[in-house]
């Protein structure tokens, strides 16, 4: 019984005297409807703010992460930021996808006066650092005034090299890890082990060359042959940018395209880089611009979740694995 129709029913009850004493159990009653009622708006209320909290957080999480560039507002002449951080590879802040973007940004911006590419990395595929290369090629021809220049960070080796070399000039460490100018490509051979457990290796093909650089199966003269072609091929496409951007400065020898690498300072000496700076005292000494507006494309909020809690993590790990077995590298 609720209480309106607890009310109705007194209502329509004669009244008797002898029940005065009751009384009692009309407060308590009452009493009871009222905390009822108390309780189920305390509930809504609690569920307002719940869903109100929520709300708050998701909106203060979208500002502080949603956002997919990080560029300050620009008020004047500035330097043009773009930072290239970790592997080269699709899906990183060394992507072509997300460097080339920033990079048009930045050229097309009048009130940017030039370009500083920071490059921290070992390296990483041949292909996006050679749309990356062509890009900053295109550029410069296309905006001969805007000069860009490439600040190393702790290592600029191997791909990262391989986009450093397209600019006009590049600044290192002293102790800069620069260099390696080679390709590779790695794997495993699991074919003795095989034989000593007693296990067989099933695989069918159509087309002789079908299971080429498969892990469990024996490779053939004729197969690695094929692959150390194709690897002086691209080695030789890395040697003709190299030479191509650095022009008379580079002091070639043997060991320059051998896959080595150097310090900083040897790096300067033999002509792969032209001298020592940050992405400050480039700005202010060279392109005479001190303040600094960051270019690069981050990654937004819903990318971040994704690759911390999204389901595919086996599914990367096996394409991971498969493009270190069978794509070159710059590393």
């Amino acid at each position: 019984m609720n209480e309106n129709n607890y009310e109705q029913n007194r209502a329509s009850t004669p009244s008797n005297p002898g029940r005065n004493e009751g009384w009692e159990r009309d407060v308590l009653e009452r009493l009871a409807f009222a905390t009822l009622a108390e309780q189920r708006a305390r509930r809504r209320w609690n569920i307002f703010f719940r869903f109100l909290t929520l709300a708050v957080i998701a909106v203060g999480i979208w500002m502080a992460f949603g956002m997919t560039n990080n560029e300050d507002e620009i008020v004047g002449p500035h330097t043009a930021l773009i930072e290239i951080d970790g592997t080269i590879e699709a899906g990183t802040s060394g992507a072509a996808d997300a460097v080339i973007p920033a990079l048009n940004r930045a050229y097309t911006d009048d009130t940017a006066v030039g370009v500083v590419l920071r490059i921290n990395s070992p390296g990483g595929s041949p292909v996006q650092a050679g749309m990356i290369n062509d890009e900053i090629t295109r550029l410069r021809k296309a905006y001969p005034k805007k000069p860009l220049y490439v600040v190393v960070d702790e290592i600029c080796a191997s791909g990262g090299y391989y986009i450093a070399a397209a600019a006009d000039k590049i600044f290192v460490n002293k102790a800069s890890i620069v260099g390696s100018i080679g390709v590779l490509m790695e794997g495993f051979g699991f074919t003795g082990l095989m034989d000593k457990v007693g296990v067989e290796r099933r695989l069918m093909t159509a087309g002789e060359n079908k299971g080429f650089m498969d892990p469990f199966s024996p490779q053939s003269a004729q197969q690695k042959g094929y692959a150390q072609d194709m690897l002086n091929e691209v080695h030789q496409q890395f040697i003709d940018v190299v030479r191509q951007g650095r022009g008379k400065r580079l002091k070639e020898t043997p060991e320059t395209f051998s896959g080595l690498f150097w310090s900083g300072s040897k790096a300067v000496e033999i002509g792969l880089a032209d001298g020592y700076g940050t992405v400050d005292t480039v700005a202010r000494d060279e392109l005479k611009a001190e303040d600094i507006i960051d270019y690069t494309q981050h990654e937004g909020l819903s990318e971040r979740l994704l690759k911390k809690f999204g389901g595919a993590v086996g599914t990367a790990a096996m394409a991971s694995l498969q493009s270190r077995l069978e794509k070159p590298s710059l590393r």
